[in-house]
């Protein structure tokens, strides 16, 4: 008798653990097709933008809205500093923020890069309602630089 049930229990844990398999590797699939769709949503701006001691900085802004949250709303930046030594690229990412009104356009959008770190660690990038295919680099009053230079991305995707 004692067989028996040490048998049944070994037969019953068996059966648990394969349920746990599949579901472990389902929840993969799901979270490997969720970073993929995450991916297919980038928004991504590039440009080259001026540089005081160098050809031009070549930056790639990729804006990933996520599911709509606060928490899901991040962006990767990457920056290559061209006609210097070593052209290793700086990849920067964390979370942002939108913030609606640019200069004069109420209906402009403010994207506010490491929003959750210190103001000195912040990042502005800006966009007209009528042109959103260019994202200008704006600076610390959330304006648009004013130069004769191009402090702006343009949409890739």
């Amino acid at each position: 008798m004692k067989k028996l049930i040490l048998v049944l229990a070994i037969a019953f844990l068996s059966c648990n653990s394969k349920n746990s398999e599949k579901l472990a590797q389902s929840d993969l699939e799901k979270e490997d097709a969720d970073i993929e769709t995450n991916v297919e949503k980038a928004t991504i701006y590039e440009g080259l933008l001026p540089c005081a001691d160098c050809e031009g900085i070549e930056t790639t802004l990729k804006i990933y809205q996520g599911d709509g949250t606060t928490e899901s709303h991040v962006f990767e930046l990457t920056t290559v500093y061209k006609g210097k030594k070593a052209v290793k690229p700086f990849i920067e990412d964390g979370n942002f923020n939108t913030e609606r009104g640019l200069e004069d356009d109420q209906d402009g959008t403010v994207y506010v890069l490491n929003w959750d770190k210190p103001q000195s660690e912040q990042i502005l990038y800006g966009c007209n309602s009528d042109n959103p295919e260019k994202m200008y680099l704006l600076n610390t009053k959330r304006e648009k630089i004013k130069s004769q230079l191009d402090y702006f991305l343009q949409l890739k995707k």
